[in-house]
């Protein structure tokens, strides 16, 4: 009995634990180990009462309970996962910041504006568009898991040769005329990256001091350069690098698990602890963080003293995002970045630091009150003479994790302390940030002529770019692929480019016309107008198909596959008319004068570019002018209606129209039930008689029906489409009907 109450109270207490009532789990763990002797089981109980009172906020109690559960035996770094989890966790819930706030900020967290990669926020260097139309660097995306998901829209792309795209040619011409000095430093970071898989430290170190020279705000460079010093062991100024591409990149996981790795090598494994935890905050697939973080956990925790988890507390304190991101953005600038460097040297790779740089390390992580609060630190400084400051600028501040409180010596009391500068404006930041962002030299350097399509010669209107690195007006390229699935300039295969149907704008490339040429857009934007103004006049230059007859509201499914119609569908399609007119063939003229105007109900595509079109038919028209456009033939056009009329006439046509829908109903009835099915297929049942033969100005549709199905010939079936006397349309389908009954009776 006393083994089924403790089965009882333990699944009771799990049951606390997972609807989050962690006190009262907290508490039954606590009743049920003073009956356990069994250490294994004991020590299993202590660690669950232990995540209890952690997710309960109680972490003074819930270390203890740690330690105790330590003495037994030494903790295994996956029993320490739920504690991971918490303080991982507990960043990410407990310091919320507005999308404004971010959105204020995301120009300063990613260095290079808009001419950075998303994946590791450098320098877009060889940029590949995907077919989101966002760009990445190549090496990033060729380093990325398949299926590739954008890293912006979180677009996971359909195609499978992702890896196969070639290099944005527009794009990258253009970085490489903005940004000279860039590109050659990221060309040094790659000389360096082979003289590393060389193991030549010395000279790969090299190739990075002189990049960095180049480009002081790259903060790939130092979180490269701090795993060649650390390879060169020297672990001060590979943490020095590590904490400058922290600075420099606050969001940037890769620059916090070099600066935890270079802790490690220091011995200060509470501070590494705190930097995976931002790691795995920042990015919750990481397992080498996680896997990291339980180790030196499960190390702190071990029983080496007795005040063990006080360590682990001091080290362990969080802080407000507002305070810490606003604090951040100032003091990651790039000139307070200068400003601050500029107290120290740097020789052969290695820092020497003053003596009046001194900083002290504050609580990671604090007692949480119960209901798991966070203390809101203040931003002004405190004096001490502590420990030595192994940055290069100020200290890392951002948004979920936690940051170094810098001290002073006397000499520096008069300077401005971070509490003040923490209530700059935001005037007065975003004026610091435009001043040293790379977007800004491009005010004077940009060329309309640098952003021309390659097929009409104009401004880029809704760019988009193809698998093969060339990029087209998305009209332009439209038009190509209608008559050949190659690139037009390198001729690469787009079959399965054209066969998605979904070519989205380049956003980069969209983006910069948008923001240093508006006039040059405006004046595109005018002529785009103007053509779509054109091209929705349903009276003027519209549209025709010359293939078959059409009628009012009878269907009239087509099979699209020449070029020129391809693209007449899809004009049709975006301006939103959805209409176009069908008329036969004429030997003389091109096309018939009299047809059907016919509206696009749905649009079937197929991989190679062919399409099939549902359309019904809506109004006749007759034609006043012949043209062409683009390929295909255009016409102006006046619409017809049926004369109505009234008193004696109007029931003698009552009376006409009822004697002739029961003959045709006769004549259908009397088809065999294979052609009956056929026809249904194709055209639908035969309307139903109409009550008010003229509520319609193109007449009943069962008339329109029948013409459709009778066995004619297209050129014994236009003069019924160009009447506009419902009568003689009535009389002419009597004969028509008498002549294929007599035909009929004498076989």
């Amino acid at each position: 009995m006393e083994t089924n109450n403790t089965d009882g109270m333990l699944f009771l207490a799990a049951e606390a634990f997972q609807s989050k009532n962690f006190g009262l789990a907290a508490d039954v763990y606590e009743c049920q180990l003073l009956h356990l002797r069994d250490p294994s089981t004991q020590q299993d109980l202590l660690l669950k009462r232990a995540d209890a009172l952690a997710f309960d906020g109680k972490l003074t109690e819930a270390f203890e309970v740690y330690r105790k559960a330590s003495e037994i035996e030494r903790l295994q770094p996956v029993q320490l996962d739920n504690l991971i989890e918490y303080l991982s966790t507990i960043i990410k819930t407990k310091d919320r910041t507005d999308s404004q706030t971010r959105q204020e900020t995301n120009s300063v967290w990613v260095g290079y504006d808009a001419f950075a990669c998303r994946i590791c926020y450098g320098f877009l260097y060889e940029p590949v568009t995907l077919p989101c139309g966002h760009c990445f660097c190549k090496k990033c995306l060729d380093r990325e898991k398949m299926p590739l998901c954008c890293k912006e829209c979180n677009d996971c792309t359909k195609l499978n040769d992702v890896k196969n795209y070639r290099v944005n040619v527009v794009l990258s011409n253009l970085l490489s005329k903005w940004f000279p000095i860039q590109l050659r430093a990221v060309q040094l970071r790659r000389e360096g990256n082979g003289l590393y898989a060389e193991k030549r430290m010395d000279a790969a170190l090299e190739k990075y001091n002189e990049a960095i020279q180049l480009a002081p705000r790259d903060h790939v460079l130092y979180s490269n350069r701090s795993q060649i010093n650390s390879s060169l062991n020297n672990y001060e100024a590979a943490l020095n690098d590590a904490e400058m591409a922290c600075n420099l990149m606050p969001l940037w996981s890769k620059g916090h698990i070099r600066k935890a790795q270079s802790l490690v090598t220091l011995g200060k494994c509470e501070e590494a602890l705190r930097e995976y935890l931002i790691v795995i905050t920042l990015d919750p697939e990481s397992k080498l963080s996680r896997t990291e973080a339980q180790k030196i956990l499960s190390d702190l925790l071990s029983p080496v003293t007795d005040q063990v988890h006080n360590r682990i507390l001091d080290s362990t304190n969080l802080l407000s995002s507002r305070t810490r991101i606003k604090g951040s953005i100032l003091n990651t600038s790039a000139s307070s970045c200068i400003t601050t460097t500029s107290s120290k040297s740097y020789k052969d790779g290695k820092n020497v630091i003053t003596s009046d740089e001194k900083l002290t390390l504050l609580p990671l992580l604090s007692e949480s009150k119960s209901d798991s609060s966070f203390e809101t630190m203040s931003c002004s400084e405190k004096k001490g003479e502590d420990q030595v400051d192994l940055s290069i600028c100020h200290p890392t501040v951002i948004d979920r994790s936690v940051f170094f409180k810098r001290k002073r010596s006397s000499s520096e009391d008069s300077q401005v302390d971070n509490g003040d500068i923490c209530k700059r404006s935001k005037s007065e930041m975003t004026q610091n940030e435009e001043a040293t962002s790379w977007s800004a030299v491009l005010a004077d350097l940009i060329d309309p002529s640098d952003l021309e399509c390659s097929l009409c010669m104009r401004l880029f209107y809704e760019p988009v770019t193809t698998p093969c690195g060339h990029t087209f007006c998305l009209k332009c390229l439209e038009r190509c692929l209608d008559h050949n699935p190659k690139c037009p300039l390198c001729k690469m295969n787009l079959e399965e480019y054209l066969a998605e149907s979904k070519y989205n704008k380049t956003v980069l490339m969209e983006n910069l016309i948008c923001k240093y040429l508006p006039n040059e857009l405006m004046d595109r934007q005018k002529v785009n107008a103007e053509e779509i103004e054109d091209l929705s006049n349903l009276n003027k230059n519209v549209p025709i198909f010359v293939c078959t007859m059409a009628f009012p509201t009878v269907p009239c499914p087509l099979h699209i596959f020449e070029p020129c119609y391809r693209l007449m569908i899809r004009r049709c399609m975006e301006m939103g008319t959805k209409q176009f007119g069908m008329c036969l063939g004429d030997n003389l003229k091109g096309f018939a004068d009299y047809g059907c105007l016919l509206e696009i109900r749905n649009v079937e595509f197929f991989a190679d570019g062919r399409s099939v079109v549902d359309t019904i038919g809506k109004r006749r028209f007759k034609v006043t002018e012949h043209h062409q456009r683009d390929g295909y033939n255009t016409a102006d056009i006046e619409y017809l209606e049926d004369v109505k009329v009234e008193g004696v006439a109007e029931k003698e046509l009552q009376a006409l129209h009822d004697a002739v829908y029961d003959q045709a109903l006769i004549w259908v009835n009397s088809l065999k039930a294979e052609q009956k099915e056929r026809i249904v297929g194709h055209f639908g049942p035969m309307p139903e008689k109409d009550s008010e033969p003229q509520s319609s100005p193109n007449g009943p549709s069962w008339c329109w029906w029948l013409l459709a199905v009778l066995p004619l010939e297209g050129r014994a079936q236009l003069p019924f489409l160009a009447l506009t006397s419902l009568k003689d349309r009535l009389i002419g389908i009597r004969r028509v009907l008498l002549f294929i009954s007599r035909n009929r009776t004498s076989r």
